[in-house]
This record gives C-alpha cells, structure tokens and sequence, in this order.
C-alpha cells in the first residue's frame, strides 16, 4: 500500500511538471453584484473542481482550451469557455428552480432535483449552513436539521455513551442505512441501549468529519430492493467535498453556564434544590477542523480533512434522600469476615477520647459526619450528564482518471475516540456488600470508560464499458471498542482488589465488494435507465474476555474452617456478624458450628462479586462470529412522459448464517402542472438480524447462600435458549406505503407533503429474565441463576406525515431563508408472537415477559411523535446569521411494576421548545466569526416522578438535561 501512494504521488508530481495548464483565478457574484461564497468550479469533463471563498474568488488550474462550470444552490447554472484566461469574472442568476439542488440517494439513473424524486429525499448542505451552527458533530446538525432524524445522546447508562446511534421516522438505529457516497458504511461494534424499545447497533457518526461534508440526503422510504438490508425507514447517503485549491477550517470554543432550572414548584425537597442551583459552567469543549484540496493536471483532486474535538464531562446530579452512612458505619460496628471490628468513623473515636460529647453526638449522625469531612449530600448523588470526550479524525476523498472515460476513486477515514462517563450509581458506604473502607472510606462513583479506533477504506473504479457506465469498488470498515471502568472495585475481593479494571474488548468488521453496470437510454419514450449489480460482503464480530477481577465472585467474605468443629466467634469473644451487623446464629441461637477444618465454609459477608457497575465480560461471553452475504439487484427507471416518471427494483440476498431473501420497489411521479406533481410508492423489505444482535452475551452475578448464580443475556443459540424453546433470530419484514405531493408556489416557496405507513414484522426485542421457578427445564442449566433473550417479539407499525417548506427570496440587499418542517407520527406495537415456551407461566404472565411493558413504551411514545422545526437565515454584505426554534411534543414512559397502589408509575412528560442561533461577521476576506447558542433560554425538559428517579432527575428523551449551550468560532478560509 505504501508503495502504491508513493507511486501515484510521483506520478502526478511528473504530471505537474510536464503540465501545460494554467493557473486561473476569479471572482462569481450573484445578480446583486454580491460575492457569492460556497459555489462550485468544475473543469467539464473532469472530476477537478474548487469551490468559492467568502469573497465569492477562486483558483483552479485547468487546460487553456477547457470549460468551466460553475453552479450554487439557489442560482442557475453556468458554462464558460476560458480561451487562455487566467482571470473569469462569472455572475449567476438567482434561480428558484436551482434551490432544490441534485439528488444521488434513491436512484441509479439520472440525477433529479428533490422535487423531482418519486420518494421524500432531504437535503442537508453541511458545507454552508454549518458555519452559524451550535452544533458540533454531524448527528447533531442534522437533528436541528430534519425533524424525521433523530440521534439519542445518552447522559448515562453503562457504555450507551459511547455512541449517538441514529434514527428515522421513530424506527430502531439499525433500520436506517448509512451509506458514504454511495457506499454501505460499517455500524459500531457496540450493541447500545435505543430509546426505540430494543438495544441496536448503529452507525457512530461522530466519525464522518462535518469538515468533510458536502451536503447529506436523507432518503425518507423505505429502500431495501435498492440498497439491502437496514434500509426499512430509509437511507442517508453522505457526500463528501471535491474542492481544490482552498484551505479552510474552524476553530470552535463553548460550553454550558449549567444555571439549575427552578424547582421551587417540584418535590425536590429545599436542601436538595440549594446544593443543585449551586453550580458551576462545565462542558467546555473546543473543536479543531481544517479541510485542504490538492488538484493534479490529469484532471485529479485529493480533498483532506482533519478534526479533534475535546469535550469535558456535563453533570446534572440526581441527589438521593438514602443513607450515606448508617449506623453501623457512623458506631464502628462493623467488622470483617474473622471478626475484627473495623474503625469507619475514627473522627468519632477522636471525640470520644477529647471528651467532646456533644461533637461526638454529632458524629453519630450522617449530616454530622458529612460536615466533619466536608461533604455534602450532593457528593453522594448519581451523576447524569454527557460524557467527556476525545476524538480525533483524519479523512481524505480522491479521484484520478486513468483514461478519458475511466476513473480510479478512493475515499476514507480513520478515527480515535476516547469516552469517559459517569454512568453508574454512585456506592455509599452503607452498602455493605459494596463498600471498603481503606479503598474508599466514603463511597466512590464508578466511572466506565472506551477507547474506540475506527476506520472505513474504500476504493474503485468507475467508468464507460462500451455504452455502459461500470462501478467496481471495495469498502472495508472496522470499529473496535475497548471497555474499561476506574474509581470501582470488586468488593468479592475486598482490599486486594485492583481499583481499575479491562472490562473487555468488542471488534466489528464488514467488508464490501459491489461490481454495478447501467446504461440510459435516452430515445426509449422519454428516458430509460436500466441498472444491475452484485454485492459480496463478509462481516466478523469478536468479543474479547476483560481481565479476571472484572468478573470473578472473590472469596473475601467465606470463612474457612481452621479447626474441626469450629464455632463462629469472633475475637470479642460473640458470634460473628453478618453484613447487617447480625449475628451468624443456628435457630437455636447459637453460634454456627462448621464441622472440619479446611473443608467446611461460612459465607459470612455475602459481598458484590465482580467490577462495580458493569460485570466485565467473561471467557463464557467471549465470540468469534463470522457470516457472509450475497446479493443481486435490478433497479429501471423509465421516463413514459416528460411528466410522468416510474421506477422498479428487485433485490434478492443470502446471509450464510439463515438464508434468502427477495424484495421489491415501485415508485412513480406525476407532474399534474408545471409546478405540482404527485408521487408515491410501495415496498417491501427487511433487515437482517447483525452479528452483535446475533452474538452479544453478558452476564452480572449474585448470590443465592454460598454458591453464585448468573444472570446472563443469552444468545438464541444457547443451550438455554433451546431449552426454553426461544427460536433463532430471523430477518424483520417490512412493507413501506408513501403518498405524497411536491409544489413550487410563486416561483419562491418549495413544498413537500409526505404520508407514509410502515409495517414491521418480527421486530426484534429482548424478553424479561426468566428463573427456574417460571421454567423448570431452566434449572439444571442456570440454577437459581435469570436468564433473558433476543427475541423477534412482535409486530409493530409506524404512520405519519412529513411537511417541509422552503421559501428564499430577496429582502432588500441581502438574501433570506425560512425553513418549516415537521413531523406527525404515531407508533403501534400490533402484538406479540409468543412461541410455545416451556414454562409454567399463564399465557399473559409469558406475553409479558416476552415483551415487556417498558419495551412497548419506549417504541410507541418513549420518542416524541411530533417534531417541528423551523428556521430564518439571513445574509447581508458581511453578515449572516441563523435563527432555529425546534418543538419536541410529549413523551410517555410505562413502568413494568405495579406500585403498593397496585397502579404503574407511568409518567408523561410535556412538550419542549428551544431555541438556537447563530450570527457570522467576515471580519476579513479570509476570516469570519461567529456568535451563538443553543436552547439559548435554557430550557430544561421536566423532572421525573419521585418513584422513577433513580439515574436521572430529568426527562432524557426530548432536548436532554444539559440546558444552554454558548459558543464562538473562528472560520478561516485561504
């Protein structure tokens, strides 16, 4: 490989050399004589291009006799000739026709406007609105972009941290394909938790640099004939940057003032609401983005990006009102496993010994103690709130042509990211089966952390077999994921514990060979385009073993006989004492006898075995996975009329690990006038079950008596699975209806009206624990251990309808822009699909284990089933600025359990609205700065109902609990 880029690179380096291009510059400005940034130069004929600064001026080097064509959404297109010029002035016309720009994603064919598709395509330009954008990462822009996408930042929850897994029209991160310039991308290695109803694995966005990015479509349909499996509510196609001869980049500062909302009108007790309006600004991050673009004389470009973003933790503590101390602790009456007393409170030793009685008094109580060591309740809280991060990504796109009709295409990126959370219940000292006092004599706050490399490699060639275009490529990704955990122990080991611990190592890999071929035949009524191609893609998943204290149950806590007929008493001369302080007693009150010496065993303090917080994952969880995947398609699109446009697609694919599947597309479009049309389509598809949903297993321990049990997250393979009757995994089966109508009103207004209606057969989902006592055939495999599975649970469906308006006019001397857009949606979970378990459950008690309460909850309204944004951008001379408000509707959360009123503690949270805004300065011709914020009023989502909050002391589910954002940037542009 090294020596293949050393070759091009000399290879071009001879080109240049031997050229006898010329340097052009020049300047393009709009019908107002206003210079026009961001707009695109291609040399006819080639792949080389650059784009304008924000003086509207550009550089390229091109061939004397060439054309150059210059385009920018929003104005017509335009060719001119060079004739030896080194200096083009260009001015483009503002075109309403032009606003909708070209559109790759949902077709083969020829390109399209996004009026003009048969199915909903969105279209996000990333390279000029991200500049007056609060957001940071490409996940978040386009939730404050498209109200059908969405991406769940968890501020908390074990490793869902790690990633921001997507989502489309309220369906599972998995069922939404993400491709980069039309290549099939590679998802995490992680198995996160969704807020959809079912743990998913899911593309990390955080790894497609926004520098990086041209512009992002969202396919809103489903697309599984053309694109295969995931596609069931549709596909985002990335596509990156070409531009030459430019050097750009940002650089970006900001965080939270984290000002606590008022809880005057809440439960929140009043001691509580003081230590949580006691805040300080937290979050601060910064982001380094630069992008440069190379073009060779051949006609080649090499488009360069780099990105490092650092982020700090957000905390929003949850305060709990549970014991920090407890008696025993604050009256040094515990004792370890032989009976010696262990001194937890010597502050109270202390007084005592001075003859301070009423300081020792006080120190018999938590507030005193707390007060003695300085501490407060809110050290004892649960912190939520975004993790802290590290990332770094270098990507590069590139084309060479080999011949005049023949090119050689590269693109890629390599990524590292480092998480640090705090995901975890924060260990008060009076838990005693978790607590230690040399390693932390006030509790602790396991923090759990993941070191990810990531990486995605494509390259091909594309060009003309005779009248065919062909497409040969080959995409490799792999993401790996290391778990670590700090500020824990395993308190099964007691003080020989290691304080920080490998939890263990996931890996995905997915490699993608695709051979396409089309040809247009433009004399066939009023345009065909017929398209075949073939797919092989293997894929691997590993799971790797953490180290043993991570998982093993110690023996700190069992007593072993030393003598025969030993009996229990400690050095006090009483019986020993249990964790409660208890004494370990027979039923007559005596101390416990064991009878031989070496052999015979009390567990006398049933101590939390393996790494607090997460269990790292053993050698019994550890996989190797590997499967295979082959697929044909077909895809016609034919214009029968110069209004009327139809297309087809048939897909057939194979998975080596469960067989075949065949789906199919229609799609057609009619323009009724010049300016309204109607379009819709039907459907079917699937996703296939991945490796991870397939292969993931993790198990935490507890004790029943002497003897560890586990509760295991099993796959359907497994013995158990078998035993209980729990089937394997099979695809999920879709079928995808969309109507709708797309309208230019007074040449200036764009809109687009959309219903759809998805229904999902045998989604996935994962069941409740099962014990022996529910199915006895269980007991000889997991004891008194629990038991839980993947499952294709039920059937569900998702309908709505999708409006999006765009209106850009002249106002004045500058150019204005609004956006409104939105989404009305409603999820159904249909039923259940219950096989015939072995259990001796009712039939109700089984479909409620299958899947669960929480779990229908979470897919029907854990989302808000209504989102509206709306936008206002204006430019004017040296200014732009950028005004969003976004509306999240209601959300309700079902609870499983029924409370002592024998009622659930369900709860509805209400409607968000926040506010984001952005304002640009050109403070020089190659520099600009930018002002903003988002949810600038600080808008808080409401807090949980007393039963609910454990983790969490706000909703998670709308616009998060992090409250204002502030930023400023630093753009620069060469």
């Amino acid at each position: 490989m090294k020596k293949f880029f050393l070759s091009l690179l000399l290879c071009n380096t001879l080109l240049v050399v031997n050229a006898q291009d010329i340097d052009i510059k020049g300047k393009i400005i709009d019908d107002l004589g206003e210079p026009l940034s961001g707009a695109n130069v291609i040399i006819k004929g080639t792949s080389k291009g650059a784009i304008s600064n924000f003086d509207g001026e550009f550089s390229i080097i091109a061939p004397p006799t060439g054309i150059l064509l210059f385009s920018s959404l929003g104005f017509a297109s335009k060719e001119i000739k060079i004739n030896n010029r080194t200096y083009i002035s260009v001015q483009l016309d503002a075109s309403a026709q032009q606003l909708a720009g070209m559109v790759v994603v949902g077709s083969r064919g020829q390109a399209r406007t996004k009026l003009e598709t048969a199915s909903p395509v969105d279209v996000i330009s990333i390279a000029t609105q991200s500049i007056n954008m609060p957001q940071l990462g490409l996940a978040e822009m386009l939730v404050a972009s498209a109200p059908s996408f969405s991406a769940f930042k968890s501020q908390g929850g074990d490793l869902s941290s790690s990633v921001d897994p997507p989502t489309l029209r309220g369906l599972a991160p998995n069922q939404m394909l993400v491709l980069i310039n039309g290549k099939r991308r590679h998802t995490s290695a992680l198995l996160a938790a969704s807020q959809t109803g079912s743990p998913a694995n899911a593309v990390d966005m955080s790894f497609i640099a926004p520098e990086s990015i041209d512009r992002v479509e969202i396919l809103r349909d489903g697309a599984s004939a053309q694109y295969g499996s995931d596609a069931i509510a549709g596909v985002m196609n990335v596509v990156l940057k070409k531009g030459t001869n430019k050097f750009s980049g940002s650089l970006t500062m900001g965080g939270y003032p984290n000002k606590a909302p008022d809880l005057s009108d809440t439960d929140v007790s009043e001691e509580s609401q003081a230590l949580l309006s006691d805040t300080e600004a937290d979050g601060l991050n910064y982001q380094l983005s630069t992008n440069y673009g190379i073009g060779f004389e051949n006609g080649g470009y090499l488009n360069l990006t780099g990105t490092y973003r650092q982020a700090e933790k957000t905390i929003r503590p949850n305060i709990s009102d549970a014991t920090p101390y407890g008696e025993a602790y604050l009256n040094n009456q515990r004792t370890d496993t032989q009976g010696n007393i262990i001194i937890t409170n010597p502050e109270l030793i202390a007084a005592q010994a001075s003859g301070n009685t009423a300081l020792a008094s006080d120190l018999t109580t938590d507030a005193g103690l707390m007060a003695a060591r300085g501490l407060t309740s809110k050290d004892f809280s649960t912190y939520a709130g975004s993790a802290g991060s590290k990332l770094g990504v270098i990507s590069y796109n590139m084309a060479l042509p080999i011949s005049g009709e023949t090119e050689f295409y590269s693109f890629g990126d390599f990524g590292y990211k480092y998480t640090d959370a705090f995901s975890c219940f924060f260990r008060r000292p009076a838990q005693a089966d978790r607590a230690n006092f040399d390693l932390y004599p006030n509790g602790f706050r396991p923090q759990i952390e993941t070191t990810q490399t990531n990486i995605g490699f494509t390259s091909g060639i594309e060009g003309k077999l005779g009248d065919f275009d062909f497409d040969f490529s080959n995409t490799y990704g792999r993401n790996k994921m290391t778990y670590d955990m700090f500020n824990t122990f395993n308190a099964s080991l007691q003080s020989a514990s290691p304080t920080a611990m490998n939890l263990g190592t996931h890996s995905f890999y997915q490699n993608t060979m695709n051979f396409d071929i089309s040809r247009y035949y433009d004399d066939i009524l009023s345009g065909f385009n017929i398209a075949i191609g073939t797919e092989l893609r293997v894929e691997n998943y590993k799971i790797l073993a953490g180290q043993a204290e991570s998982y093993e149950a110690g023996d700190a806590g069992i007593y072993t006989a030393t003598e025969d007929n030993e009996a229990l008493i400690g050095p006090d001369g009483f019986p020993l004492e249990d964790l409660n302080s208890e004494p370990i007693v027979d039923v007559n009150g005596d101390p416990v006898i064991l009878e031989y010496a070496g052999v015979s065993q009390s567990f006398n303090k049933v101590y939390s075995p393996n790494c607090q917080c997460f269990r790292g994952f053993a050698p019994g969880n550890e996989s190797d996975a590997y499967r295979s995947v082959t697929a044909a398609y077909l895809d016609m699109e034919l214009d029968v009329t110069k209004k009327w446009f139809v297309s087809t697609a048939f897909r057939t694919e194979n998975y080596s690990d469960f067989g075949g599947v065949f789906t199919g597309k229609f799609a057609t479009r009619y323009s009724i006038f010049d300016n309204f049309a109607i379009r819709g389509s039907f459907s079917s598809g699937f996703r296939a079950p991945s490796l991870q949903e397939l292969n993931y297993s993790h198990t935490y321990t507890f004790f029943v008596g002497l003897d560890p049990f586990d509760g295991t997250l099993y796959p359907n393979t497994s013995t158990a699975a078998k035993a209980l009757g729990i089937p394997k995994l099979t695809e999920e089966k879709s079928t995808n209806l969309s109507i709708g109508f797309t309208t230019k009103l007074f040449n200036k207004l764009e809109l687009t009206v959309d219903a759809y209606a998805i229904d999902i057969k045998d989604r996935i989902f994962e069941t409740s624990e099962f014990d022996a006592s529910d199915a006895p055939v269980l007991e000889p495999i997991i004891g008194s251990g629990l038991a839980a599975f993947r499952i294709n649970g039920g059937d569900v469906k998702t309908k709505g309808i999708e409006i999006v308006a765009n209106y850009n006019d002249r106002i004045g001397d500058g150019m204005l822009g609004l956006m409104v857009s939105g989404v009305f949606r409603e999820n159904t979970f249909e039923n259940s699909n219950v096989p015939d378990l072995n259990t001796v459950l009712s039939d109700a008690d089984v479909e409620g284990k299958y899947v669960n309460r929480s779990s229908i909850g979470q897919f029907e309204t854990g989302t808000p089933n209504t989102t509206l944004i709306g936008s206002a951008t204006y430019s004017l001379g040296k200014w732009s600025s950028m005004l969003r408000g976004s509306f999240f509707g209601e959300v309700t959360t079902l609870d499983n359990t029924l409370n002592d009123a024998g009622l659930y503690d369900d709860q509805t949270f209400s409607s968000e609205f926040i506010t984001d805004i952005g304002i640009t300065y050109k403070a020089t011709e190659h520099i600009s700065l930018t002002v903003g914020g988002n949810n600038i009023f600080n808008n808080y989502p409401d807090i949980l109902i007393a039963a609910n909050r454990g983790f969490y002391l706000y909703s998670n589910y709308q616009q998060g609990s992090n409250g204002s954002y502030y930023f400023g940037r630093l753009s620069f542009s060469f």
